[in-house]
């Protein structure tokens, strides 16, 4: 056995003759359990805050989304439309007509986006599982599905077709305005369906068929705003990317899904750098406490080593023994941290110990690198508290 090590693994299991140095030690080592348990929980944590938003986004954003470089529109060609049917990493696509509009129901307004959707659109994207209330679209109908906040805004019911919910767009053109119907195109709608997903997106689609969009907006069969795409799992993008291109050439930008939320996808990791810095800070704190009993055993051991130098030990094994002492209280204690943190993390996935809400639970994640990331900056801030501390070990000092 390596003897730096040895005599480093007997000093940190045994009870030092003076009380002070065995109280720093214990505060210490629980420094280094509870920073470590408390970095892995917050991570664990914050894993399961980023699933829940992205959550909300995945019910609405496809894998994938088609928009045009210039103006609004897209306008497919048959051969175009071939090319994405027969396409084996897609496994399925739907044509997206997309305006704003103002939608009016008992004299209230409110300005929303339209999006007309195809019979493909569930196969994209989970928004149909989001209704708590009311059905999904029949094909060529006037039938609209609309946001829990655009609903509680308008005060609009389902199924009322005494009374409808109009939508207007302005009409194109120029000319002077001297009623409403030169100025809007407008169109009744019958609400079948409520969705709620968050109140950012409850307030801000409408869902409807694509054929109205297309008769309401004037555009032709052919004329869309996007193509959204769900892939299959194996697909790799970049090769997928080049196929796109080849399809529609310059005319289409392609963005994934973290493109679709740059924003939030920033936000987030943004976020996590920084919860990760303040409790790393916390446990270099902790490590003070490590720096500070090491250097008090080195004084109590004064003795010891002065006997190993003269029987001719050398000077770097000597710091070796502190630095190995130190190593090794880190390491049990991080190791007491993060089995006490996974507990906990799993703990409250199981039992719910803490709520957000009355019906909403704290959401964690159990996630390796999470469980690497603790155990490398563990080892290494405790490293550089046990070599700082080994350097107090002197030539002058053992005289």
């Amino acid at each position: 056995m390596n003897f730096p090590f040895y005599i480093a693994k007997r000093y940190a299991v045994s009870f030092s003759k003076n009380s002070a140095i065995n109280i720093i030690t214990f505060i210490a080592s629980f420094g280094i359990i509870a920073g470590t348990m408390a970095l892995f929980v917050v991570l664990s944590v914050f894993s399961g805050l980023r699933d829940f938003s992205l959550s909300f986004t995945n019910a609405t954003d496809p894998d994938y989304k088609l928009e045009p470089t210039k103006g609004k529109l897209i306008t497919l060609t048959e051969e175009q439309l071939q090319q994405l049917n027969s396409n084996s990493s897609i496994a399925s696509y739907s044509k997206i007509v997309e305006e704003r509009v103002m939608f009016s129901y008992n004299n209230k307004e409110q300005v929303a986006y339209l999006k007309g959707v195809d019979k493909n659109f569930t196969k994209v994207t989970n928004l149909n599982q989001h209704l708590y209330v009311g059905n999904w679209l029949n094909p060529k109908t006037n039938e609209v599905i609309v946001g829990a906040e655009i609903s509680r805004k308008l005060g609009l019911g389902l199924f009322d077709y005494t009374n409808s919910l109009m939508a207007y767009v302005p009409k194109a053109g120029k000319g002077l305005i001297e009623n409403e119907d030169d100025a809007f195109l407008k169109a009744p709608l019958n609400t079948v369906g409520i969705y709620n997903i968050n109140e950012d997106v409850d307030n801000k689609y409408v869902y409807c068929e694509i054929g109205l969009a297309q008769q309401l907006l004037q555009l032709k069969e052919n004329e869309i705003s996007f193509i959204e795409l769900k892939v299959k799992p194996e697909t790799d993008e970049n090769t997928f990317r080049e196929e796109l291109q080849t399809i529609f050439g310059n005319d289409i930008l392609v963005k994934n899904k973290i493109q679709l939320n740059d924003s939030l996808y920033k936000m987030l990791n943004t976020e996590n750098i920084a919860v990760y810095l303040i409790f790393t800070l916390v446990i270099i704190i902790a490590l003070f406490n490590l720096i500070g009993a090491l250097i008090m055993m080195i004084i109590e051991k004064k003795t010891n080593l002065k006997t190993l130098l003269n029987l001719g030990t050398s000077l770097i094994n000597i710091r070796r023994v502190f630095l190995f002492q130190g190593l090794l209280l880190t390491f049990i204690g991080g190791l007491i941290g993060i089995v006490l943190g996974t507990l906990l993390v799993f703990l409250q996935q199981k039992f719910e110990l803490i709520m957000i809400t009355p019906s909403l639970a704290y959401p964690t994640k159990f996630e390796f690198e999470n469980l690497l990331i603790v155990t490398i900056t563990i080892l290494l801030l405790g490293y550089l508290a046990s070599f700082l501390a080994s350097r107090s070990v002197t030539k002058k000092l053992l005289e």
